[in-house]
């Protein structure tokens, strides 16, 4: 996978999202490029998403090296899984 997401509950009625990238990716613009992508994949889904979570997503090393359709498939994956897209529940 090229995101890992970590969620937990909150008492509010909206999601608050981090983005995290390490050294371990690359240099500043590789960083950015991985922060940028995740952040519009995470806009194009952010209308399916329950709401109610804190999210933070943590780019993998392979992450700015893709195209935007994957990272966003990816989430796509981790957010079902976890039973936060509206309407799929995952027993």
């Amino acid at each position: 996978p090229t995101v890992v997401v970590y969620y937990r509950r909150n008492r509010r009625s909206v999601n608050q999202l981090g983005l995290t990238t390490t050294k371990k990716i690359g240099k500043a613009v590789a960083r950015n490029r991985a922060r940028r992508l995740m952040r519009e994949a995470y806009r194009l889904l952010e209308c399916d998403i329950a709401k109610g979570y804190d999210i933070v997503i943590v780019a993998r090393s392979k992450t700015p090296f893709v195209l935007m359709d994957e990272v966003k498939t990816d989430l796509t994956r981790a957010f079902t899984k976890a039973g936060m897209i509206a309407g799929e529940q995952v027993l």
